[in-house]
């Protein structure tokens, strides 16, 4: 059994880690950190993690731990890291957008792998530290990843991407408040999301020559959680050959599904799935994509990551189902 370490748990992602983390076969939870429920049992916050065997929220860390997650603000973790040491053997799964970018990757000796399976597998498989990739970013590039390989992103891609509640983080603000959110819907950060630029980066990975923009338009929800994203952009390609490209892309992929129907966001939620629908209007292509921002979004993602990192079965602790009503 591996030992595992949360920093941050008494958060969303940090609650659906423990949530995983309790039916995982290969490790087991050592210690949950929260600054501020230290000394509190976990179940206390989390009332869905009742009767599990798990230990109280701690302020402190145990440094030989074999992996730790990190589930902090935005620009927090390297302000942790650098207060915090752990041993040479931990490996660190950062939740939070500190690493993700190439120019941000170096950090005290430590150099940080995106975390996009579907991407960068090989690379994680070796690595000792991971960036996990945003929510809104793994459902973007998981809808466009086959077309950059295949040198088709020569025409902007529109896209509008609605997510839930969740997705602002257990801290409350203006546009979380129930009274908001609750029948309600509004775009944020139009054109301007800072998923941009792992976006962007990911796609020039594997297709220096993509001259297309991404229009993002980000929505917020009236729903806890879940991303629906769909995405359009000017192709001159035989749909026979785009749906080609989609499925042999992601023949081996054990969470990635393509179809040609028209698609809803329930059947992906409470799994570490993504569910791309492909199809041709006119001269654009038109892909729908949607994943469970908690699950395959973040905590599900680093969970994969880990089990690659371990040389574990890759779906361990993942094989969820949804509810279909």
């Amino acid at each position: 059994m591996f030992s595992v370490g949360i920093i941050g748990a008494s958060g969303y992602t940090g609650s659906e880690l423990l949530r995983l983390l309790v039916n995982h076969p290969n490790v087991k939870v050592d210690f949950a950190y929260s600054k501020t429920f230290f000394g509190q049992a976990i179940s206390s916050v989390h009332q869905d993690l009742i009767g599990e065997d798990l230990p109280d929220f701690t302020n402190n860390v145990n440094p030989e731990v074999d992996v730790v997650f990190l589930c902090l603000g935005h620009g927090k973790s390297k302000e942790f890291l650098s207060s915090k040491a752990f041993s040479n053997k931990t490996k660190i799964i950062d939740l939070g957008n500190d690493f993700r970018l190439t120019d941000d990757s170096d950090f005290n000796g430590k150099t940080f792998v995106y975390g996009l399976p579907e991407l960068n597998r090989m690379k994680i498989k070796e690595a000792n530290f991971i960036a996990n990739p945003g929510c809104f970013a793994t459902a973007i590039q998981l809808s466009l990843l086959p077309l950059a390989k295949n040198g088709w992103l020569k025409s902007d891609v529109h896209v509008n991407a609605t997510t839930g509640s969740t997705g602002a983080g257990v801290s409350l603000s203006e546009t979380s408040h129930h009274p908001y959110r609750n029948g309600n819907m509004s775009h944020y950060k139009a054109f301007s999301h800072q998923h941009l630029g792992e976006i962007n980066q990911s796609l020039r990975q594997i297709d220096s020559e993509k001259s297309g923009e991404i229009l993002f338009i980000p929505n917020r929800g009236d729903f806890t959680r879940g991303i629906f994203a769909t995405l359009y952009t000017k192709l001159d390609v035989a749909f026979a050959d785009i749906l080609s490209a989609y499925e042999n892309f992601y023949k081996d992929e054990p969470f990635v599904n393509v179809t040609t129907e028209n698609i809803s966001l329930k059947p992906v939620l409470q799994t570490n799935n993504c569910l791309i629908s492909v199809e041709q209007k006119g001269d654009y292509v038109l892909l729908t994509s949607v994943i469970d921002n908690l699950v395959k979004g973040a905590s599900g993602q680093a969970i994969q990551n880990m089990n690659l990192m371990l040389n574990l079965e890759e779906t361990a602790g993942l094989r969820l189902k949804s509810a279909a009503f």
